[in-house]
């Protein structure tokens, strides 16, 4: 499947495969995932070509069925553990390859970790071969469960390198370290995102994490599952916003190599997130409350005083507003479901 071109549209090219003066020619992994597909919609709005990327193990045509006829858009299929041959400019590169859901991520540990550092490193290798910009799409999840809220991009975690969640705690850590040594080996300009819990429409609905759990649970008229005594917190940042956040950390100037946190410092517990949803929802579901997984995070707020400095960034959209979107998508989601016709076998 590596490599396999699914669709490829006619660009708005010029004759040797160059991109007009105007637009940038922009590599997108992960695109047809989650967060991917909301940058990959931002990207074409903004007049740019793109080339997206996805071996499909988590994201979903569905997700970018809309732009498959875009004249500035293609899709190749494609993991990126298989270095990644592309002819012609590449501008920039934004690696937002990987599962991010932990019932995702540990099905297949060892292929997580994978993505997370050798994709990582043959995307850097790409970068250099082009002298393009490249972005990692990083993690919360490399301060592990911390020790200081809110979490600053200083702190150097508490992970446990030896658990369930290591694959991706430690792939995501093993990836900002290749991305240093890139640009300070060989000049790559590099930038690093370490994103906050996101959340919106085109979350998958078996994703397994706590929002998308959360809405899908209310309105099918299950029981809500809260892990733990719901006490932990997070900090749930709208796709709208971080994809904005993402863009302008691509924009900053060569110099600005050091992580940056995008999230929203609202910090809620999973219980107060609970009844949030429950109330929009109007469901009559009961909580039940299960054990906390091993290395579950008891506390998750970033310190966005980097963003706000360097990209002039700050969160828009409130919980109870992103809720309401998302809530609406899967309840659209559900109704397209209920009405597709059966599969003749």
């Amino acid at each position: 499947m590596a490599g396999e071109v699914v669709k490829i549209s006619a660009t708005s090219k010029r004759e040797g495969g160059q991109s007009a003066p105007s637009e940038k020619r922009i590599i997108v992994t992960g695109g047809a995932g989650f967060v991917g597909s909301h940058l990959c919609d931002r990207l074409i709005a903004q007049g740019h070509n793109i080339l997206c990327v996805d071996n499909l193990e988590t994201g979903r045509m569905a997700n970018i069925e809309h732009l498959t006829a875009h004249p500035r858009f293609e899709f190749r299929l494609h993991d990126v553990i298989v270095p990644l041959q592309v002819s012609g400019d590449v501008h920039e590169i934004y690696n937002l390859a990987c599962p991010a859901s932990p019932p995702k991520y540990q099905i297949d540990p060892i292929h997580t970790f994978k993505t997370s550092v050798v994709g990582a490193l043959n995307l850097l290798d790409l970068a250099r071969e082009k002298e393009a910009r490249i972005l990692q799409a990083s993690t919360s999840e490399v301060y592990g469960d911390p020790e200081i809220s809110p979490q600053v991009e200083d702190y150097r975690g508490s992970v446990n390198t030896f658990g369930p969640r290591a694959c991706y705690d430690e792939g995501k850590r093993g990836a900002e370290t290749l991305f240093h040594d890139y640009n300070d080996r060989y000049g790559v300009v590099t930038k690093i995102a370490r994103i906050f819990n996101t959340y919106g429409p085109r979350m998958n609905p078996d994703d397994g994490r706590v929002v998308s759990n959360f809405i899908m649970q209310a309105l099918t008229g299950r029981d809500i599952t809260i892990y733990g005594n719901g006490a932990q917190t997070r900090s749930f940042c709208y796709v709208d916003d971080l994809v904005a956040g993402l863009i302008a950390l691509m924009a900053t100037p060569p110099e600005r190599v050091s992580p940056v946190n995008l999230g929203n410092p609202g910090e809620f517990t999973i219980l107060e997130l609970a009844r949030l949803v429950l109330d929009k929802t109007g469901a009559s579901s009961g909580l039940v409350f299960e054990t906390l997984p091993v290395d579950d995070p008891r506390q998750r707020r970033p310190d966005i005083s980097r963003a706000a400095a360097w990209l002039g960034w700050a969160p828009t959209v409130p919980l109870s507003e992103g809720l309401d979107r998302t809530i609406a998508h899967f309840a659209q989601e559900l109704r397209q479901k209920k009405e597709a016709p059966a599969r003749v076998s």
